[in-house]
C-alpha cells in the first residue's frame, strides 16, 4: 500500500468519524436520514465491512450531511441521493467482502489441488512400484517354467536313451550268458569226448594186451596158427 492510500484512509476515517458524530447530533424530526445514517453506522462498527468500501461510505456520508444542510425544496432531492449512495456503498461492501471470499477461496482451492496433485503422484509412484513388483514376479515366474520345461525335456530326452542303454547292456549281458552257457558247454562236451577217449584207450588196452602176451609166447605163436588153419578150412572160399 503506497503513502498517498494510507493518507487518503486516513481522511476519509476522520471524515467519517467527524459525519457519524454529526450525525448523532442531527435533529430527530427526519427520520428518513436518519435510518440512512445508521445503515452507514451498521457498516463502519462490523469488523468485517470497516476495511471494505471506504470511499463509497464516505460519499454516502456526504450526501447525508448534505440533505440534512439542503433547503426544504431540495430536500427530497439530496435524500434520494443520499439512499443511492448509501446503497452504493453497502453494495461495494458486499462485492469486496465476496471478492475477498472468492481470493480465500481460490487460495484454497489451489492449496487443494496442489494436495491433491501431490497425493495422486504418491498414489502414481506407488501404482508403479506394485507393476514393477508385479511384472519382476511374473518374469521370475516365467524363468522358472521355463528352466522346469528345459528340465523336462532334458529328462525326457534322456530317457530314451537310458531305456536304450539298458536294453543293450541286457543285450549284451544275454550274449555274455550264452557265451558261457555254450562254452561250458563245450568244455563239457570237450570232458566228455576225453573220459570217452580214456575209456577206449583203457578198453584198447585190455584186449591188446593179452593179444601182445599170445604172440609173444611160442604156445601163442602155434595157436594163432592153429586158429589160422581153422578158419582156413572152415571157409573154403579164403582157401581157394
Amino acid at each position: 500500500m503506497s503513502r498517498r492510500e494510507s493518507l487518503l484512509r486516513a481522511g476519509l476515517a476522520v471524515a467519517l468519524s467527524l459525519a457519524a458524530s454529526g450525525a448523532a447530533a442531527a435533529p430527530a424530526d427526519d427520520p428518513e436520514l436518519a435510518r440512512l445514517s445508521q445503515r452507514l453506522t451498521v457498516l463502519e462498527a462490523s469488523p468485517d465491512t470497516a476495511q471494505v468500501g471506504t470511499f463509497e461510505r464516505y460519499r454516502a456520508r456526504q450526501a447525508i450531511d448534505a440533505a440534512r444542510e439542503a433547503r426544504s425544496r431540495d430536500r427530497p432531492a439530496a435524500v434520494r441521493l443520499a439512499d443511492r449512495r448509501g446503497e452504493t456503498a453497502e453494495i461495494v461492501v458486499r462485492t469486496q467482502l465476496a471478492q475477498r471470499e472468492l481470493d480465500r477461496l481460490d487460495r484454497e482451492r489451489s492449496e487443494l489441488l496442489v494436495e491433491a496433485s501431490r497425493r495422486d503422484a504418491d498414489r502414481a509412484r506407488a501404482e508403479a512400484e506394485r507393476l514393477r513388483v508385479q511384472a519382476q514376479i511374473q518374469a521370475e515366474e516365467a524363468e522358472r517354467l521355463r528352466q522346469a520345461a528345459d528340465q523336462e525335456a532334458a529328462a525326457s530326452s534322456r530317457g530314451p536313451a537310458r531305456r536304450c542303454r539298458r536294453q543293450a547292456g541286457g543285450q549284451a549281458a544275454r550274449r555274455a550268458r550264452t557265451r558261457r552257457r555254450a562254452g561250458a558247454q563245450g568244455s563239457r562236451a570237450a570232458r566228455g569226448r576225453a573220459a570217452a577217449g580214456d575209456a577206449q584207450a583203457e578198453a584198447e588196452e585190455e584186449v591188446s594186451g593179452p593179444a601182445r602176451a599170445l604172440r609173444a609166447s611160442p604156445t601163442s605163436r602155434a595157436c594163432a596158427r592153429l586158429v589160422a588153419f581153422g578158419a582156413v578150412v572152415s571157409d573154403p572160399k579164403r582157401s581157394a
